[in-house]
């Protein structure tokens, strides 16, 4: 499924058009991407958690040259998911 395969979606369980619901996706996805740039974790209760992980630097080395890169830290974006989706998935 990609996102407008997912707007589709939208707009048919909630009886909504085709623009009204990207809207909707959109938003969504923009207020996540916010709280998540803030450090704020994004609790959905029965879908899972949006939070941010500070990964450390390290090094990596390049497979053609061998040579070796220095790889900075960086925050990345993790989702764990909830009970409820883990038992939806599993037919539960």
């Amino acid at each position: 499924m990609n996102k407008g395969d997912l707007v589709a979606a939208v707009a048919d369980q909630a009886d909504l058009s085709r623009a009204q619901a990207g809207e909707a996706v959109e938003a969504v996805f923009v207020a996540i991407t916010d709280a998540l740039k803030k450090g704020d974790e994004v609790k959905l209760v029965g879908f899972g958690t949006f939070s941010v992980a500070d990964r450390a630097a390290g090094t990596a080395r390049n497979p053609r040259t061998g040579e070796t890169i220095n790889v900075p830290a960086s925050k990345a974006p993790k989702f764990k998911a909830g009970q409820g989706l883990k038992d939806s998935v599993n037919g539960k």
